[in-house]
């Protein structure tokens, strides 16, 4: 294959984007959002598609003339230059792909022990999530079009299943069960599960974290990002009213961990049972197959552009770089300790700090980009709103997910400091880089349009 026949295309991408968010919580974590909004689950969806329109805005706008695989770092480091608060965000968002990671394979695991009615204990979900993480690490090691391929099987058996889930749900939904509920507590309720369902929407930011991977990212970048966001809210909306229209709120509650296969019972039976806990596998598998492939690139193009350490962009085992098994191995340890509420709130509060550079590097740079700075500034209202009260939520009821996550940030810092005080590590390599193919476009893109002495 050339170099240009094994860049990921448009379908591809949005099918490694689309794999992800639909792994992250119509699988994962439904059980949690019923237990948080009840039946206002769907209004809570749609909330967060809102919230998510507003942190894509400025991916779609950014990632066509900022091509890199670090995706939001780069953003932020063409905009605020290198720093030590900068450097500890990178950490941050490789660190936070790879608790996604554990947040799948906990997942996995609640629907693949039941299905095959295995012990539930803690040795066998070890003994799986393990298998699953070795498999995908192992096909990582064939590289980008291999693992974009697979993805696209993937999410169309899982989008197929889905389908079937939303079609006859819908018809037999029971009314009364999805009249949403606008007493304060059903409100509030809305609000929690919209900004801890946020996390629904993450997985678009992979689109620019395989960028440098990608046919035409200056085009096909704001694509992927769009279609995929959209895409996903409206079958988000769909599975919600189908689940909760079809079974009560205490039942689905009760199952939590393969709450969708039992929402499929009152209308598909038993093979409705067994044909969505084999979609919620092939569904979890992809999105940790795309979010393992995304943080590997992290990793390494962090690492040669000087922030990470060495030893991520050295190439070892099958020429893959040595930042996929540290990945990997950190990902299993993660969901060997953590629980799945608590690695969905970490994940969500660290993945919105992100976000926040993000538009704040939009704003920074709204000249430039020829951007609206008023429309800019309320969405960076809006997502820090967002941000603290995943905050608030963490403190109210997982005191160890808020501890986890507050370690996190400031042990990313301290990382960070120690880094570049004893390795004289920076992003000298990535600024630079990123500085040079942004004037590179800049020029091309000028070059394209006729100036009033041409016509």
């Amino acid at each position: 294959m050339t170099k240009e026949e094994k860049k990921l295309g448009l379908l591809e991408v949005i099918s490694m984007a689309v794999g992800t968010m639909v792994g992250a919580s119509i699988f994962s974590i439904f059980g949690l959002g019923v237990q948080i909004a009840g039946r206002n689950l769907p209004e809570a969806f749609l909330l967060s598609a809102v919230f998510a329109i507003i942190v894509a805005y400025s991916y779609a706008t950014l990632g066509p003339k900022i091509v890199s695989d670090a995706g939001p770092i780069a953003f932020i480091l063409k905009a605020f230059g290198d720093s030590t608060v900068v450097g500890a965000i990178s950490f941050l968002m490789w660190l936070v792909n790879v608790v996604s990671i554990a947040l799948f394979a906990l997942g996995f695991t609640g629907y693949f022990i039941p299905l095959l009615n295995l012990p539930s204990n803690s040795f066998v979900q070890a003994v799986v999530i393990v298998l699953l993480i070795s498999f995908f690490t192992a096909l990582n090691f064939f590289g980008s079009k291999a693992v974009g391929k697979l993805e696209f099987y993937i999410v169309v058996f899982k989008l197929s299943v889905l389908g079937l889930f939303i079609v006859l749900g819908l018809f037999t939904i029971k009314p009364d069960f999805i009249i949403p509920s606008t007493a304060m507590s059903g409100l509030r309720g809305t609000m929690k599960a919209a900004v801890v369902f946020f996390l629904s929407y993450m997985g678009f930011g992979i689109v620019t974290n395989v960028s440098e991977n990608m046919e035409n990212p200056q085009r096909n970048v704001p694509r992927a990002i769009y279609i995929s966001v959209i895409f996903v809210s409206i079958l988000y909306i769909s599975v919600s009213l189908s689940a909760i229209g079809n079974l009560p709120l205490a039942q689905i509650e009760a199952a939590k961990d393969n709450a969708l296969a039992i929402a499929a019972k009152p209308f598909l039976g038993d093979f409705g049972f067994v044909l969505i806990s084999i979609g919620a596998l092939f569904s979890i598998a992809s999105a940790l197959n795309a979010t393992l492939y995304g943080s590997a690139n992290i990793a390494y193009s962090l690492a040669k552009d000087g922030e990470l350490p060495e030893f991520f962009e050295r190439k070892i085992w099958f020429k893959s770089t040595e930042g996929l098994y540290i990945t990997s191995g950190l990902a299993l340890f993660f969901s060997l300790v953590l629980n799945l509420g608590d690695v969905a709130m970490i994940t969500s509060t660290i993945f919105t700090l992100i976000y926040l550079g993000v538009i704040a590097a939009h704003y920074k740079m709204a000249d430039e980009f020829k951007s609206n700075r008023k429309l800019l500034g309320l969405n960076f209202v809006i997502i820090l709103v967002v941000f603290f009260s995943l905050l608030y939520f963490q403190l109210a009821s997982q005191i160890n997910g808020f501890i986890a996550t507050v370690f996190a940030i400031l042990g990313s810092l301290v990382f960070e400091w120690f880094l570049r005080n004893s390795r004289n590590r920076d992003f000298t390599g990535l600024e630079t880089k990123v500085a040079a193919d942004f004037e590179k476009l800049k020029e091309k893109l000028e070059n394209m349009v006729p100036t009033s002495k041409n016509k």
